[in-house]
């Protein structure tokens, strides 16, 4: 989600934390003496803060159209941390507009969310009234020490630096607890959902292809997998698992959880119109009737603190 300064201060949970707004800076000094920008690397940064930023514009949108997750899912998070969910501390980190925060609630967890983007914010108060939020992010969370019996990140993990991420996940977790993360991932061997990743990969270049694996689920799991915990200083002993999920929804829905991500909300309106009239009619091609059936395959992954 996106990076914030901001909290609830008055929350009992809640301590200070370093501003996260420069957590794309890289803050070691470089060795030349008269160091010269990477003018790549620059625009690299500010590309993923405005993608990351983009989605506080598209809040509502992305609460009514983006996809849930299976019971099967927390079935796997429990079983690879080997404890439940039910009465356990749960700080969900990244809780946007709290999709994943409500079905932890309806497991039993006493959840806590963490969200960093004013817009995500606001839509989760209306969402999911009387649970407690406060704002900031994974690199620099605003609670104590050992004070959660899992940290899950639903969509979010690859918002943080694990550098950053890791150690605070650790320092957060108590002593046997789980750190959950998880991804509802493009089933790439479903033909039509193959077919029309190519298409938004020509329409935006190769940027989709490095995100999507190589169409299989272990090709999914391993791009995910690897990169998860890259840069840590501590590796934690983890497991994974795929989980495979469908939904059918009405063509129109489709098209505008397309368009809630990241790559479509920094292009704009204007800059999707002809994507999305390109678009209707492949997917009224390939689903006559209009409903069109997304099938994901839920990657997640579960790291314990020793």
């Amino acid at each position: 989600m996106t990076p914030s300064s901001h909290r609830d201060a008055d929350h009992p949970d809640a301590d200070s934390h370093r501003d996260a707004d420069h957590r794309d800076a890289d803050p070691t000094p470089d060795a030349d003496p008269t160091p010269r920008a990477d003018p790549d690397a620059a625009s690299r940064i500010r590309v993923r803060a405005t993608r990351a930023h983009s989605f506080n514009t598209a809040a509502a949108q992305y609460a009514a159209n983006r996809p849930s997750y299976p019971p099967a899912l927390f079935d796997t998070v429990e079983e690879l941390a080997g404890r439940s969910l039910t009465g356990a501390r749960v700080v969900d980190v990244g809780a946007g507009t709290g999709i994943a925060t409500r079905l932890l609630r309806a497991r039993g967890a006493h959840v806590l969310a963490v969200e960093p983007g004013a817009g995500m914010a606001a839509e989760f108060r209306r969402a999911v009234p009387g649970t407690p939020i406060v704002r900031g992010d994974g690199n620099a969370l605003p609670l104590a020490d050992a004070r959660a019996d899992f940290l899950t990140y639903a969509q979010s993990w690859h918002w943080t630096e694990p550098a950053r991420s890791v150690p605070e996940a650790l320092r957060v977790l108590r002593p046997g607890g789980a750190l959950a993360l998880w991804w509802n991932t493009d089933a790439l061997d479903v033909p039509w959902i193959a077919a029309q990743a190519r298409r938004i990969e020509r329409y935006f270049g190769d940027e989709q292809a490095s995100k999507r694996g190589t169409g299989s689920k272990e090709g999914v799991a391993g791009t995910r997998v690897a990169l998860a915990f890259e840069g840590a200083p501590h590796v934690p002993d983890h497991a994974h698992r795929v989980v495979r999920w469908s939904r059918r929804v009405p063509v129109d829905t489709h098209l505008a959880n397309v368009t809630s991500h990241s790559i479509f909300l920094v292009l704009g309106e204007e800059g999707t119109k002809a994507f999305l009239a390109e678009e209707r009619a492949h997917l009224l091609e390939a689903f006559p009737d209009g409903l069109v059936e997304e099938v994901y395959d839920v990657l997640v992954i579960v790291a314990t603190r020793s």
